[in-house]
């Protein structure tokens, strides 16, 4: 028994993932370029977005992830995607205490680095991680991420935080696939491969 842990998230051309959802969805650091993904959703986006969470059978979240999701889908279960990720089993990842009212959530207290490697050891099928840029950042130096699957939009930001940030933990990785949309995203997916392996073309 052994889940699979999935990176999924939404990337500027420059690697930027901080808020792309909307203003005031994160503005660590002075952050003015949030809801930079919301002119290029079409329905290849869609598309995209409905497979990932299809294949998914549980749901990680760092703890402000955690609090901007179940802020907004207990609330409207009819909208596309209400329904599974309602249902689905998810699970957030704390240093403190705290009680989870969205249905269906596991509280993961302690170093999520060890509480992660737990819950991977005890589940089977996919978890799959969306946002949590600082979740995203334990798992990677604790070689826990299994795959990424990345949708790259045509926008340059120039500044916020980044999927692979200054001091990531050097990785080999297998490309799996691609497609783009109509708007221009490009949606790649890589498998994590072990340390990086080095050459020369000298």
């Amino acid at each position: 028994m052994a889940s699979k842990l999935v990176i999924s998230t939404f990337l500027s051309l420059d690697g930027i993932m901080q808020a792309p959802g909307g203003p005031g969805e994160d503005d660590t650091n002075d952050f003015q370029h949030g809801g930079w993904l919301a002119p290029h959703v079409d329905e290849g986006f869609g598309a995209i977005m409905g497979d990932v969470f299809d294949r998914a059978d549980g749901l990680l979240l760092g703890r402000r992830s955690y609090d901007i999701l179940s802020s907004h889908w207990p609330s409207v279960p009819d909208e596309e995607g209400g329904a599974k990720i309602n249902s689905m089993p998810k699970y957030v990842t704390t240093r403190t205490p705290m009680n989870a009212e969205w249905r269906n959530t596991q509280v993961l207290v302690g170093d999520a680095a060890q509480t992660i490697a737990d819950l991977k050891r005890s589940t089977d099928g996919e978890i799959l991680v969306q946002g949590s840029s600082d979740l995203i950042r334990t798992l990677q130096q604790a070689e826990l991420v299994d795959e990424y699957r990345l949708l790259i939009f045509p926008v340059v930001l120039g500044e916020g935080k980044r999927l692979f940030a200054e001091g990531t933990m050097p990785a080999g990785l297998k490309f799996t696939g691609s497609s783009s949309t109509d708007a221009g995203v490009v949606y790649v997916t890589y498998e994590w491969a072990g340390k990086p392996v080095l050459g020369s073309v000298v």
